[in-house]
């Protein structure tokens, strides 16, 4: 098994998904990109830890994480991408307590932004890479500043169905396309939403 080692180049809209961001990954000793999408709440947090100057007032989710390991004496040895599913990239912490290696699975933007907190270097199956990445710098322009404080005020996670009523106004079908987008996005909060409405369509039949 071949590994890539990866770096950040930076997150942009995506061009293909509505509501959605793009983490762009380099390969660091070659021209490969690899594009992975993104929520809204999760470039948030990969972007507080690229901006070493922000601080919270209380520790965020991943920052918690980060002391509960510090305090047990584990460290994260360094991120696997490991495998591709239906544009699902799935990934592995590879961890260190006592000298024995674990691996936790976790979601690859969890990952990512737990790689920046503990700077663990982040690796990718060759075969992924080969698979997802590109060589196009165009694919994913559109630079944008998730510091901004506009954007910690906007929830992003869909702009289409902000409102619950929203969802009461669409079709059975494109519910049904927006519940499968949000699971490939990892976007589970909003799958259930959207989950509970088709139930309530059905059960009313």
């Amino acid at each position: 098994m071949e590994l890539i080692e990866l770096k950040i180049q930076g997150i942009s809209y995506s061009d293909n998904t509505s509501g959605a961001f793009a983490l762009i990954l380099d390969e660091i000793n070659g021209n490969k990109k690899l594009p992975i999408v993104i929520g809204g709440f999760e470039a948030q947090a990969i972007a507080i830890a690229l901006e070493k100057k922000i601080k919270t007032s209380r520790p965020l989710t991943h920052e918690l994480f980060k002391g509960f390991a510090d305090k047990f004496d584990i460290k994260i040895n360094h991120i696997l991408i490991h495998k591709l599913v239906d544009g699902v990239f799935f990934s592995n912490l590879v961890c260190e307590k006592d000298d024995e290696i674990i691996k936790i699975d976790s979601r690859t933007s969890d990952a990512i932004a737990l790689s920046l907190r503990f700077d663990a270097p982040i690796f990718v199956e060759k075969g992924i890479l080969d698979e997802a990445g590109f060589d196009d710098n165009e694919k994913y322009s559109e630079e944008i500043n998730l510091i901004d404080d506009s954007f910690f005020k906007t929830d992003t996670s869909n702009k289409t169905i902000n409102d619950p009523k929203d969802i009461k106004k669409i079709s059975s079908n494109k519910i049904k396309k927006l519940l499968e987008k949000s699971i490939q996005n990892e976007d589970y909060e909003m799958a259930a939403k959207l989950r509970d409405e088709l139930n309530i369509r059905k059960s009313i039949k």
